[in-house]
């Protein structure tokens, strides 16, 4: 490119000379791709892969994360990567990086951003990197090279590190004058992957938005709006240690950062990113929408009610909205779907509550958001309507949900003491149960002149984080003898220690009669790993990382459960070496051992996999492949993998759904699984190139990254013809990229029963199942059940008059129900007993009622008898409940409507129940609270109620002087 491009204004977008966001983005990408030599990446989606400590992708780093670290597969995509350019959809929200809260209050936090990156592993270096930001900024973007500044690391004395003068002479022989050349400490200008792992010295350029000739240097880093920083040119050359010192990396690499967002806003000639053409559309869609008054970058006091605010809240986190739902982040109430669904929340009442805009506002918004974004990220057009759905059902419920918040808060706030705190308790169940934000609570406790127990809440959400962290979620580090470190990994390259070969694990045949045949393996223990370091020797009693030059145990991957088994040394065939664990990592195959004996480096070993195990797990891995096929089949093409995980136990498989699956469909599902065991298909492997794998119709992958060449699992249709251009075999059967172990037939699985299906988070179901004899075992204990649910309702059918039997019906109902919730049964099936159950529940319930009716109307008109006209009934009759004794005083209030009735019903425990009603002319002198409460407290009870109707217990002893105690206190208030 001989000259730099000229800005095309377009129309649509962006104010005269300004260039457009969008050319803008695309000038990036093409002058490191076609000028530098750069590879061109797509965008990661949001949600990260592989990083359970992450809640989304934050950085463009994250998905190079394992070149960082040495951990790439030495023939996976990644590993070949050496000079790379992309623009990343990044999203701080939770976590470490969050900006939520701050997001509306200026004009320039975020949430979701776009990170422009250009990177170098183990390829160009600092001057390159320099020289290369230098020449796009100044003579592509022809930013007036007066306004900017550049900052280097200065050194620390407490780490041993001297001043980054290399980066310094770079930026001063590229011509910025020394004055806009300024060194600066450790926090500013050293960047760390986390507290331990890759890290190095930064270089960040700075943007003058004054200019005018003036120096701005002592506005660098100083929290000015007027100096910002556009540009972080990181520098990986050290390596964090846990003991907190710095060793150099053994392969130098450059990752480099720029957020679009604020680019956009310079070469604009803007002071906020909200008036740029990445979010005016939006801005205008909201006014459109809501019809106040426009939006005008006001911020702090000068925005009165806030409006402006709302406007940014609005237009950022539907941005927000739209690309995590398209990556398969939904609205939900853990990890990153609880964080999305409080974004949601909190653009829904800036909507509703600041710019009194009707409902759906936010979904309306989806198509302008599409519009800007779309033509860089092509994924949002297939979504938007998916994405409008979503956003509408979540809106709906939230605003359902904060009417009911506002009257848990006044009823609170009713019954509080004057002149204390709104109580915590009350406040962490609003937040968590029911998702209001925290700022809402304070706004409507302030309106009220109240304050929240602040401290007592802060302790209640200390509680809750320490819980989620000792969780199964929270990720447990990784084992220090089965994650080699970056240096480690080094050292065996530099040493050429050759990486593992682990084709044996796929060496098994079928023998004669059917049965599975694996093939014995023996090995050469390179070198054996503990506590981050390489060793020749490991002692007895040691737990160690053991590393084979081939081996035919399956390592953790691809979401299956890794092989245990044991190694022996030759010639010592009765010391065993139980291996119980296998991970992968930068391609060599590390074995969890616990060393019985001395282990040494050139020892000699023969390898046993538990075949049950093994033979389990593929079984499992072939029947997640078959289930994908038929969910798909079923359910339709658009019903897309989010993941997998298998183990020698079950299977559990998440997909996209538009809503829950039916009882039909989940029979279909199993039907069609059945049918491929039943024809005892043969399980097609072969290694194939990764560009010629990715060239077949309907293949079904999930989004990760696969070593080339890479392996194809073909169900019934040989890999050959499923390659043939044009073919169509792959939409027809199950077609997988896959590296796991699976059957070499499909009879073995014998069957498979889905016994659980339920939604994650709306538009993501998981299925669990089970093969084998634990599927057969699931249809025998279905079957079992479902004559028990025939035969309660059968005895339903038949009725009773007597209540206590009804009654022992509707426990048995109860019962059944809890054991078909906790057992392991075919899903469609429990489905339909469950629907069955809630009717006879139904049924058992209006039975007792109509029972207790019967049985109350006729005490009630013997006791009428009995008290013919008399102001006040106190008596004592039998009753099998509380609940018939209540409805035998409601009946005589009901047919004699002057009277006030108080009953006492003795029970066969030496209970006395106790129910009165007060006739409406007492009131307020007479109150049944008060009556009540005389009465069982002389019976050494409780009782508790309204002024009209209450009731209560006590014991049998006190209930002749209660009996009195009643008719006194009725006298006394008549």
């Amino acid at each position: 490119l001989a000259v730099p491009w000229r800005w095309r204004c377009s129309p649509r977008r962006g104010s005269a000379g300004c260039p457009p966001a969008g050319q803008v983005r695309a000038a990036f990408l093409r002058f490191f791709q076609e000028r530098h030599g750069h590879r061109r990446l797509p965008s990661a989606p949001v949600r990260p892969r592989g990083d359970p400590r992450l809640l989304f992708v934050n950085a463009g780093m994250n998905q190079f994360k394992p070149i960082f670290l040495g951990t790439a597969h030495p023939r996976s995509e990644l590993a070949q990567h050496r000079r790379v350019v992309n623009s990343q959809k990044c999203v701080r929200a939770g976590g470490k990086h969050n900006d939520l809260e701050d997001v509306g209050r200026d004009t320039y936090h975020h949430t979701f951003f776009e990170m422009l990156g250009n990177w170098s592993f183990g390829d160009y270096f600092k001057e390159e990197a320099c020289s290369m930001a230098w020449e796009l900024l100044t003579e592509v973007y022809e930013i007036p090279r007066d306004r900017l500044y550049v900052t280097y690391f200065g050194g620390d004395s407490s780490l041993g590190l001297s001043a980054d003068e290399e980066c310094r002479d770079v930026w001063l022989r590229l011509g910025v004058p020394a004055s806009h050349v300024l060194p600066f400490p450790l926090k500013d200008n050293f960047w760390e992957m986390g507290d331990t792992g890759p890290c190095g010295p930064c270089t960040e350029i700075h943007y003058d938005h004054v200019g005018g000739g003036r120096n701005a240097a002592a506005l660098v880093n100083q929290g000015s709006p007027d100096v910002v920083e556009i540009w972080n040119l990181v520098f990986m050359q050290y390596s964090r240690e846990v003991e907190g010192n710095l060793l150099p990396l053994p392969q130098h690499h450059v990752d480099t950062g720029m957020g679009l967002e604020r680019l956009v806003t310079v070469l604009q000639h803007k002071r906020s990113n909200y008036d740029t053409d990445l979010f005016t559309p939006i801005l205008d869609a909201i006014h459109k929408g809501c019809g106040g008054p426009r939006y005008q970058g006001l911020v702090g006091d000068a925005d009165v009610g806030r409006v402006n605010m709302a406007y940014r809240v609005v237009a950022d986190h539907v941005r927000t909205l739209c690309v995590c739902i398209t990556d398969g982040i939904y609205p939900g109430l853990s990890g990153a779907e609880l964080v999305l669904r409080r974004i949601l929340r909190r653009a829904v009442r800036f909507c509703s509550e600041v710019l009194h805009a009707p409902p759906g506002l936010l979904a309306s918004l989806v198509p302008t958001v599409v519009e800007v974004l779309g033509d860089a990220y092509p994924e949002l057009m297939k979504n938007a309507d998916q994405i409008m759905d979503i956003v509408n059902e979540n809106e709906a419920a939230f605003l359902s949900s904060l009417e009911r918040g506002r009257r848990i808060i006044e009823r609170t706030v009713q019954q509080m003491e004057p002149f204390t705190n709104f109580p915590a308790e009350v406040a962490w169940s609003l937040y968590g149960n029911l998702g209001f934000p925290l700022d809402l609570i304070d706004l409507m406790l302030e309106e009220k002149g109240i304050s929240l127990d602040s401290a007592a809440f802060n302790e209640l959400a200390l509680e809750d984080a320490k819980r989620k962290a000792g969780g199964p979620q929270a990720g447990h580090p990784e084992d220090s003898n089965t994650c080699l470190d970056v240096h480690s990994l080094a050292q065996l390259r530099s040493n050429n220690v050759p990486a593992t070969d682990d084709s044996p694990k796929y060496a098994y045949t079928l023998g004669q009669h059917g049965q599975y045949e694996f093939s014995p393996c023996q090995a050469t223990v390179l070198m054996l790993y503990r506590d981050q370091s390489l060793q020749k020797e490991v002692g007895a009693g040691q737990r160690c990382g053991v590393i084979l030059d081939r081996t035919n145990f399956y390592a953790e991957q691809g979401g299956q459960a890794s092989d245990q088994g044991y190694m022996i040394r030759l010639g010592q065939q009765d010391i065993l070496f139980p291996v119980e664990s296998v991970r992968l990592c930068g391609g060599y195959v590390i074995h969890e051992v616990a060393a019985v004996e001395t282990l040494r480096a050139g020892d000699q070993v023969q390898l046993f996999v538990d075949e049950a195990q093994r033979l389990a797990c593929m079984t499992n891995h072939t029947a997640t492949h078959l289930l994908n096929f038929a969910l798909r089949h079923v359910l339709g093409d658009n019903t897309e993998q989010r993941g997998s995980h298998v183990t020698a136990e079950r299977l559990r498989f998440d997909f996209d759904t538009k809503g829950p699956v039916t009882v039909e469909q989940l029979q279909q599902v199993e039907q069609v699984v059945q049918d491929v065991i039943k024809r005892n298909e043969v399980v097609h492997m072969a290694e194939v190139p990764l560009t010629l794998a990715r060239r077949v119709q309907g293949l079904r992958a999930v989004d990760e990254g696969y070593p080339d060449p890479v392996r194809i699992v073909s169900l019934g249709v040989p890999v050959e013809s499923v390659l043939t251009r044009d073919s169509e075999a792959a939409m027809q059967t199950s077609v997988e990229l896959c590296c796991g172990t699976h059957l070499l037939q499909t009879g073995a699985m014998e069957d498979l029963t889905i016994i659980n299906e339920r939604q994650l988070v709306k538009g993501i179901s998981r299925v669990i199942a089970v093969t084998g004899g634990q599927a057969k075992k699931a249809r025998e204990v279905g079957q079992c059940l479902a004559m028990e649910v025939d035969s309660l309702s059968l005895r339903m059918k038949q009725g009773s008059t007597s209540i206590p039997e009804m009654q022992k019906l509707s426990k048995e109902v109860g019962q059944l129900t809890k054991v078909l919730a906790s057992t392991a049964v075919p899903q469609w099936q429990r489905k339909e007993l469950q629907t069955i159950l809630k009717a006879l529940q139904r049924t058992a319930n209006t039975a007792i009622k109509k029972l207790e009716m019967q049985q109350a109307a006729e005490k009630a008109q013997s006791l009428l008898a009995k008290h013919c006209n008399r102001p006040v009934i106190i008596d004592t009759v039998p009753a099998d409940s509380l609940s018939i004794l209540m409805k035998v005083v409601n009946q005589l209030c009901d047919k004699s409507p002057g009277t006030s009735v108080l009953l006492l019903s003795p029970q066969v425990s030496g209970e006395v129940l106790c129910a009165c009603q007060v006739s409406k002319n007492c009131l307020p002198v007479f109150s049944a609270a008060d009556w009540a409460v005389a009465v069982c407290t002389q019976m050494e009870g409780k009782a508790g109620g309204s002024p009209i109707v209450a009731k209560g217990s006590g014991n049998a002893k006190g209930m002749q002087g209660a009996l009195t105690t009643a008719l006194e206190f009725a006298q006394s208030k008549l």
